[in-house]
């Protein structure tokens, strides 16, 4: 009986060292594949490659207040951003303008705190607020995550 369990244990050692020799020649022939055919490689070669890297339009980053010609925002300051926030990483503070009338006074925006959810871009009636393309945000400071994305002049 002990040579039958040990003839079980040698078929299984063996059968298992055949599946290694197997998915090991696999591998090297996917290498060898990509070595002798640079076209097929998918790598990016970051950061060498900033100038062509392409980033999906969909891509989420952190949210901006784009400027229109006239170097004004479309703001509104209805804080719909704000309420719909789901963990608070948007402050609208407002104010009034010369005339007496609501303005936006600052736009602060925590990106240390952002979930990336979309859901601030998305509830804005004005388009006032976009997901940016920027990727490159390590930091050792988290107070540098802390952004203004528009103050008021004279706050």
């Amino acid at each position: 009986m002990k040579d039958n369990l040990t003839g079980l244990q040698d078929k299984s050692y063996i059968s298992r060292i055949w599946q290694g020799i197997t998915s090991l020649t696999s591998g090297l022939k996917l290498t060898l594949v990509y070595l002798f055919s640079p076209s097929k490689v998918v790598t990016q070669q970051y950061p060498e490659n900033r100038e062509t890297l392409h980033i999906p339009p969909r891509f989420r980053a952190q949210v901006e207040m784009p400027l229109d010609e006239n170097g004004n925002h479309k703001c509104t300051s209805c804080k719909l951003c704000e309420k719909n926030c789901p963990n608070g990483s948007i402050s609208v503070l407002v104010t009034k303008d010369k005339t007496g009338k609501k303005a936006l006074g600052k736009y602060i925006y925590r990106f240390s705190q952002c979930t990336l959810c979309n859901i601030c871009v998305e509830v804005c009636p004005t388009d006032a607020i976009i997901m940016g393309q920027g990727f490159e945000n390590a930091t050792t400071d988290r107070e540098a995550l802390d952004l203004t994305l528009f103050k008021m002049e004279g706050l």
